[in-house]
């Protein structure tokens, strides 16, 4: 199979290729549109802030060539956030592939940004989650999150519930890394290789 990490410029590439290594396949990371749009999964991966992650792909040429493609893709932390219309982090028109608007998490009076382990509760019988408990442990760094919408697989609280995971037609994501969060992680990761 051919899986390709698409090359967004970020510091998390080599962890993601390093988790996927360790389930058996080989990954390679590149932003050339042929390697892209002819790989059988892609992987969006981002860590930053939206502004830059957009800047970035704008500088690659990288856009259109996301939205054209029609294996299934991705998205990681970041990368999932970009997957929306619009990000308050910096004001920025981001992916536009689902029609939703990602915000800062609200001062509860808890810790911010959202970091460390917490509770992942997908949409009963998702693919994406096939043998990993509801209620399984996942990886999280970030400060903004996509509010529950109609793409929501699955959802985490931190104060409040926010959207941990998302899918529109051949598009996934995850807020969460997968490839920092043991075996639910690499069990996630497994599932998306093998759709």
């Amino acid at each position: 199979m051919n899986v390709v990490i698409l090359d967004t410029g970020c510091a998390n590439l080599s962890s993601v290729k390093y988790a996927i290594e360790r389930l058996g396949y080989k990954p390679i990371i590149s932003l050339e549109p042929e390697v892209v749009l002819e790989c059988d999964k892609l992987f969006l991966p981002g860590v930053g802030s939206a502004s830059a992650a957009m800047k970035k792909l704008k500088e690659r040429n990288l856009i259109e060539l996301i939205k054209a493609c029609t294996q299934p893709v991705l998205g990681i932390c970041l990368g999932m956030q970009l997957l929306a219309e619009y990000s308050s982090e910096g004001h920025v028109h981001t992916l536009g592939i689902i029609d939703e608007k990602v915000d800062k998490i609200p001062d509860v009076g808890l810790p911010l940004p959202h970091m460390g382990w917490n509770q992942v509760y997908p949409k009963a019988g998702h693919h994406l989650f096939r043998d990993i408990a509801d209620g399984a442990y996942f990886y999280f760094v970030h400060g903004y999150a996509m509010p529950l919408c109609s793409a929501t697989i699955a959802e985490t609280n931190y104060g409040e519930n926010f959207t941990a995971a998302v899918q529109k037609d051949n598009f996934y994501g995850v807020q969460f890394h997968p490839e920092r969060s043991g075996s639910a992680g690499a069990q996630l990761l497994k599932n998306f290789l093998e759709m």
